[in-house]
C-alpha cells in the first residue's frame, strides 16, 4: 500500500480527475530561437581584406577558417560586433540565397554597432589572386540596407555557387 503522506508519487497519472492532462516535465533543452527579419548594413570581406590577409577567422565555430558554400549545414562565414550577434548565429539573407553563420569579427561592424547602426560583412570565397576583381565584385553586393534573417529555419531557397569565382577573377551578378 502506498503512503498517502508521501510526496513524490510512484506513478505519474495521465490525467486529474477532470481529465486535465499533466504538465509537461520540464526539459533542459531551450526551444530554438524564433527567426526575425531584421535591416541592416551589408557588405562583403575576403582574403586581401580580412585582418592579417587570408581565411583566418576569430570565432571559429563549423569551419576551421572562413568559408561555407551557402547552405543550413554549410553556410557562409561572417563578421560582425559578437553583442550585436553572438558566434555560431545563423543568418539567412534572401538578397544572395545563402545562409551565413557568425564566425568572425569586424572593426566596422564594431563601431557601427557600439553607435546603433547594424552591420554584418560575409565572407566572399576568394584567395590571394585576383583582389582588383574581387573588391569590385564586393562593392557590386554591398548594401547599405538589406533584409536579413536572424535563426532561419532550415529549408530556404539556396544558390550554393559562389559570388565570386576566384580562379576566373568573375563576379555574379544574381545569386
Amino acid at each position: 500500500m502506498q503512503d498517502p503522506t508521501a510526496t513524490t508519487p510512484s506513478v505519474i497519472a495521465a490525467s486529474d480527475e477532470a481529465g486535465t492532462p499533466p504538465a509537461a516535465a520540464p526539459t533542459t533543452e531551450s526551444p530554438p530561437p524564433s527567426a526575425k527579419y531584421v535591416t541592416h548594413e551589408l557588405t562583403f570581406y575576403g582574403w586581401p581584406d580580412n585582418s592579417p590577409p587570408g581565411a583566418g577567422i576569430a570565432l571559429p565555430q563549423i569551419h576551421t577558417k572562413a568559408g561555407g558554400v551557402g547552405t543550413y549545414a554549410d553556410p557562409i562565414t561572417f563578421a560582425t560586433d559578437p553583442r550585436e550577434l553572438p558566434a555560431g548565429t545563423r543568418l539567412y539573407i534572401p538578397m544572395i540565397q545563402k545562409y551565413a553563420i557568425m564566425e568572425d569579427t569586424c572593426a566596422a561592424c564594431i563601431a557601427d554597432w557600439s553607435s546603433g547602426k547594424r552591420h554584418v560583412d560575409v565572407w566572399m570565397n576568394s584567395d590571394s589572386t585576383n583582389s582588383e576583381n574581387l573588391r569590385s565584385c564586393q562593392h557590386s553586393w554591398t548594401r547599405p540596407a538589406a533584409e536579413i534573417e536572424i535563426n532561419p529555419p532550415p529549408g530556404r531557397p539556396v544558390t550554393t555557387g559562389p559570388l565570386f569565382e576566384t580562379s576566373a577573377g568573375a563576379c555574379r551578378t544574381t545569386p
